[in-house]
């Protein structure tokens, strides 16, 4: 019997991402801020979904164009410690952009 690899690990929260579960490239760099073709990471749907509801593109592309950047923003950091917590597959609504608040 072949033994299945295991699944690759979120950069932001660290867990486990099933193939069967809703997950995103990230480019670091913003396309429109030309990133394209540049470095991606492999997310959960949700933990990206939650960065571009927390950051603009031109921040990303500025001052969050790592995942160590990323994981020490003060609202991704709260983000994270909550869906940490979380089983791989969860999934939840993603409110719209926060920016600003």
């Amino acid at each position: 019997m072949t033994q299945e690899p295991d699944p690759p690990l979120c950069p932001l929260c660290g867990r486990p991402i099933p193939a069967d579960v809703a997950q995103s490239l990230h480019h670091l760099v913003p396309k429109l801020r030309g990133g394209k073709g540049g470095p991606t990471v492999l997310l959960h749907a949700i933990c990206h979904a939650e960065i571009h509801a927390t950051l603009s593109e031109t921040e990303l592309a500025r001052d969050y164009a790592t995942v160590e950047a990323l994981r020490a923003h003060p609202r991704l950091a709260k983000f994270i410690d909550w869906v940490a917590k979380r089983p791989p597959g969860f999934r939840s609504r993603v409110p719209g952009p926060r920016r600003g608040r």
